[in-house]
């Protein structure tokens, strides 16, 4: 078994350490917090063994009743990996600390690319991080995209692609997000960070990535386009995409017409938190026209990464084979709606 450590107990943390549990092949040795919050109370109800990120706060947790097994430095000793969810620029900080205690670490994409080296997505460079001592999974937005792009560059070569993405605010609990009555060009400039976060991971791809905030909390939506080398039908490219396990195909006759929809069916079909783990590819929208295929995909930014989370634990210690590893991970948590 795989003994894991879950640095940062939050929006990602939490789903990343639930997964790890429900996988055969790992165990969660515990999850740290900073702040003896209602985050804290619940790892520990959960039966999570709790860690003080910062080892002169856990005085504040035993005030309120919140029982500590230890420091940080003890759970990264006893993991073979750990996952740093904590908030961008926060992971750095902890490097040396995982470097010391020889303990493998996947950051997450609010990283600099930088920290690790490689940065990774299951489905496009699994092999890249292979018995690495580290490695960076990358955002919710360029999973996405990764995803996506990956068997069309296999299918039928790329040529470029063009997104827009349109992304949330902020998460349900993130009440100091915005903007509230606002559309945001964000950033303004051209490309945005996703295209050479892209190309972490696909070097030879010529992308080209725009964002746009808006006043929502549900999902990212990528507007896609693609230009192939050659010229599918939109027909072949839906068969394509179907075949993969972490692309879903919706349909507006099916009533999935927006990311609220999408939200709510996985909610009414039982997914804790309502986690949607699959990029949610409109099948209406497929459209190629002389090789130049576009799209429309939403991407859940709470919970699109953590099958990728689970795989870098097995990349790092060694798993060779990628289609196992997703396989392994998407049967123990039932991706796939």
């Amino acid at each position: 078994m795989i003994a894991v450590g879950v640095n940062g107990y939050g929006t990602i943390g939490k789903r990343v350490a639930d997964a790890v549990a429900a996988q055969p092949d790992m165990r969660v040795v515990g999850v740290s917090k900073r702040s003896p919050n209602h985050d804290a109370r619940a790892a520990i109800e959960l039966g999570y063994g709790l860690y003080a990120a910062d080892p002169d706060r856990t005085d504040a947790f035993e005030a309120r009743g919140i029982p500590v097994a230890g420091p940080i430095s003890e759970l990264v000793e006893q993991s073979d990996v750990v996952v740093d969810t904590t908030p961008a620029g926060v992971g750095e900080t902890y490097r040396d600390l995982y470097e010391e205690c020889d303990t493998a670490v996947a950051y997450q994409g609010g990283e600099d690319a930088t920290i690790a080296p490689h940065s990774f997505c299951a489905r496009t460079n699994y092999s890249d991080s292979l018995d690495s001592n580290a490695t960076r999974v990358v955002s919710c937005n360029t999973t996405g995209l990764a995803r996506a792009v990956t068997p069309l560059l296999e299918a039928y070569g790329v040529r470029s692609v063009d997104a827009t993405l349109i992304r949330r605010g902020g998460d349900p609990t993130q009440t100091d997000r915005g903007p509230i009555n606002d559309i945001l060009p964000d950033p303004v400039d051209v490309p945005s960070h996703h295209a050479p976060d892209l190309q972490a991971l696909l070097p030879d791809l010529d992308v080209t990535t725009k964002g746009v905030t808006v006043p929502a909390t549900l999902m990212h939506l990528h507007s896609v386009t693609v230009s192939l080398d050659t010229d599918p039908t939109a027909r072949e490219v839906k068969e394509l995409l179907s075949d993969e396990n972490r692309i879903e195909l919706i349909t507006t006759a099916s009533g999935c017409d927006s990311c609220a929809e999408i939200q709510e069916y996985v909610l009414d079909t039982g997914r804790r938190r309502g986690d949607v783990w699959e990029n949610c590819v409109w099948a209406d929208s497929i459209d190629v026209t002389d090789g130049r295929l576009s799209f429309f995909q939403a991407i859940h930014q709470q919970s699109d990464v953590v099958p990728e989370n689970v795989d870098a634990i097995r990349a790092l210690t060694g798993e060779m084979d990628a289609e196992t590893s997703r396989t392994t991970t998407d049967e123990a948590l039932g991706v796939g709606m």
